[in-house]
């Protein structure tokens, strides 16, 4: 199950103080260390709205681990695997029966360098071949990052062959109006 959010017009004062009495003292401490109003209405949201998904499988019971990379999970509840995920234009929510990652990612200027850094030879490419480069270099990015969240381990050093593997199934979807892109890696 999949939640999207992008009504950046929510994204207010008022919207994230009627959001902090709606989740554990936990989340809305970690809300609050934000620095930007985004950051604290992106903490809240991702987490009503796994809340939300998580209600429909009949799990109430938050109470979360983190494994040795961070990566978190649901302490009663093993067999529930969950990933989020926000930028500026929208949070990407999805709960599964299997592992699983997804990323969401606005439209960022053409940037040659990261480029170079994170895509290998067949992608930067497709990319510079591509009549929507930055759109290209979003998708690309999307898919490794949920690769990288599905196998729980974050960002690596070399990002070029991420891909390369056989362990995941990619779901990719592009919102031209809204500027972004987001992917979802599931577990082959």
């Amino acid at each position: 199950m999949v939640s999207i959010f992008d009504d950046m017009n929510q994204v207010t004062e008022a919207e994230v103080q009627r959001m902090l009495p709606l989740v554990d003292e936990q989340r809305r401490n970690e809300a609050l260390r934000y620095r930007f109003l985004f950051g604290q209405f992106a903490c809240l949201k991702s987490w009503l709205m796994l809340k939300d998904l998580l209600k429909t499988l009949g799990v109430n019971d938050l109470k979360m681990d983190r494994n040795e990379l961070g990566k978190p999970s649901l302490v009663h509840h093993p067999e529930v695997h969950f990933n989020l995920s926000h930028c500026k234009n929208g949070i990407a929510v999805v709960v599964d029966s299997s592992p699983v990652g997804i990323d969401i990612e606005s439209f960022r200027k053409d940037n040659i360098a990261l480029v170079k850094r994170t895509m290998n030879a067949a992608e930067a490419e497709w990319i510079r071949a591509s009549s929507a480069p930055v759109e290209t270099f979003t998708q690309f990015w999307t898919k490794k990052e949920a690769v990288l969240k599905l196998r729980g381990t974050g960002i690596v050093d070399d990002l070029h062959h991420v891909l390369d593997g056989s362990d995941y199934r990619l779901e990719t979807h592009v919102d031209r109006e809204k500027h972004y892109a987001w992917s979802i890696a599931y577990t082959q």
